[in-house]
């Protein structure tokens, strides 16, 4: 009995390591390199979080890539003069992260499949993209206004998404993501 409860006990350990590695990763690649859109004021940013936000969709699935993505960037809109937006980006965040895992992980497929994993990043795009949209609907009250934030949100998907996805295959021939 003790054998079974100090291995459980080892693999929680390891998951909640996992888990705050991933938001620590997310968060600082959003933190890093992030580029303010001169597109009206609501343009919005584009970062290299997206990119991580997928690695860990893609290497370790739907749970921990919607938390890596919801914590992550939403702890980067609470440090860095974006608070208004920390709510709408963990729902629009965990939701693109579960999807992209969700899809990368079908069918026992584990993010090993590259036109998955493509197909995984382009279905949620549109998830994020109406999330942002509908919140800034509610808060700038208008229909209009939000669709200036739509091609920053579109440029930095397809960045995270030529940076992820070449960094998933070769990390899928190492063996400890195998």
């Amino acid at each position: 009995m003790k054998a079974t409860t100090v291995g459980y006990s080892k693999s929680r350990t390891f998951d909640l390591i996992l888990s705050a590695m991933l938001i620590a990763l997310v968060f600082v690649a959003t933190l890093l390199l992030n580029i303010r859109l001169p597109i009206a004021a609501n343009g919005g940013l584009v970062h290299l979080g997206t990119g991580m936000l997928f690695i860990a969709s893609i290497l370790f699935g739907p749970k921990k890539g919607a938390i890596a993505g919801a914590v992550g960037m939403g702890l980067f809109d609470l440090v860095s003069g974006w608070t208004l937006w920390a709510p709408f980006t963990i729902l629009a965040r965990g939701l693109q992260g579960y999807i992209v895992g969700k899809i990368a992980w079908s069918n026992g497929r584990r993010g090993n499949s590259m036109p998955f994993n493509l197909l995984a990043a382009i279905v949620s795009i549109p998830v994020m993209l109406a999330v942002y949209f509908l919140c800034e609907r509610v808060l700038f009250g208008s229909w209009i206004i939000p669709l200036a934030s739509i091609p920053g949100n579109i440029v930095q998907n397809v960045v995270g998404m030529a940076i992820a996805l070449p960094v998933c295959v070769l990390l899928k021939k190492v063996s400890a993501f195998k």
